[in-house]
């Protein structure tokens, strides 16, 4: 795959960007017609005005910009967001404030980062008993440190 399909909804959406030659993730931008603030424990929705296409096979993975968490509190809301390849609809990011401090978010800002990566979907079947590991059923903190 060389190339995402995108439709702009609004004449002033930004299509997604890559920071370096490297990155896995690609900037969303915020597509606003006026500052948003974002007050301390709440979550807003973030529109990029962007629509995409992606491959069967696949899925797009919204994260948060590290800088935007770390340094103002602001990740979407429900941690890592799912774009199934059969949405056509607006990307929107909700993003929530976790910090003590209202955020303005503006147009043009980026504000998310989204991801594609191949997705597997296997069928499911009931059984009577799984094969044991020597882990098992121990989890959260089983493994020691």
């Amino acid at each position: 795959m060389d190339k995402i399909r995108v439709k702009k909804l609004k004449e002033n959406a930004v299509l997604p960007t890559y920071g370096s030659a490297d990155a896995a993730g690609a900037d969303l931008y915020a597509c606003l017609q006026e500052k948003i603030t974002i007050n301390p424990g709440e979550s807003a929705f973030v529109p990029t005005g962007l629509a995409m296409e992606i491959p069967n096979g696949y899925a797009g993975l919204i994260y948060a910009r590290s800088g935007l968490a770390c340094k103002r509190g602001l990740a979407p809301a429900n941690k890592v967001g799912v774009i199934d390849s059969d949405y056509r609809g607006e990307f929107i990011v909700v993003l929530h404030n976790h910090g003590d401090l209202p955020q303005e978010i503006a147009h043009g800002e980026r504000i998310a980062q989204l991801v594609i990566t191949p997705v597997f979907t296997p069928g499911f079947t009931e059984v009577a008993e799984l094969n044991d590991t020597a882990r098992s059923g121990g989890g959260f903190g089983s493994t020691g440190k």
